[in-house]
């Protein structure tokens, strides 16, 4: 899967967030989106996914022929602290519900995903009791135990604690080979593994 930019730019009002963007996200490829808070990076990971249309310039997807922006969302998964979870649904459930839309990852199988988010005793409780931390742990395992081209991750260390970082570390050892995988982050730790870094302040 291959995402193309072409005179990208996104305003607010008068203002423009990013402009000039030209630049291809390439299948089995690492990238992070650096900047500092309020730069740009989620807004320009919202249109990289289709869900924020640019104020200018083309995007287009590509996977062995053209992808409509219309189905784009199939072929991707994201993690963000903003992504809203059903906090009446309880663990079990939220995976339930997920993995009704999303297909499992090759890499795991769909009775293992539970214990690898290692809170199984929490499985009937609902996530309206669950920490901050154990909500990003469970955004950040339903994104990477999808099988979906294109793996998209805003500050996935987001109320992690030093051993949550750890975990996230081995998420993406396990889950991100043969993926367009892009990090939206300020923090090294998140994107150490990214062969590919765009300032987003470049464009302004």
């Amino acid at each position: 899967m291959t995402i193309k930019l072409e005179g990208i730019g996104r305003r607010f009002n008068q203002d423009w967030i990013f402009r000039g963007i030209d630049y291809s996200f390439n299948s089995h490829e690492k990238y992070a989106i650096l900047g500092p808070n309020g730069s740009g990076k989620s807004t320009l990971l919202s249109v990289l996914m289709g869900s924020l249309s640019p104020s200018e310039g083309k995007i287009s997807y590509s996977d062995s022929g053209p992808v409509p922006i219309e189905i784009i969302y199939k072929s991707i998964s994201l993690a963000a602290p903003y992504l809203d979870l059903i906090e009446e649904f309880t663990l079990a459930e939220t995976i339930d519900f997920h993995f009704k839309f999303k297909e499992v990852h090759p890499a795991i199988e769909r009775k293992d995903i539970l214990s690898l988010l290692g809170l199984e005793r929490s499985q009937d409780k609902a996530l309206k009791y669950f920490s901050s931390g154990m909500k990003q742990r469970t955004k950040l395992l339903l994104a990477c135990c999808s099988a979906t081209p294109i793996l998209i991750l805003d500050e996935p260390t987001s109320n992690l604690d030093t051993q949550g970082v750890a975990w996230y570390h081995d998420l993406i050892k396990q889950f991100t080979a043969n993926r367009l995988v892009i990090i939206g982050s300020n923090q090294e730790t998140e994107y150490s593994f990214c062969n590919n870094l765009i300032q987003i302040t470049d464009f302004k």
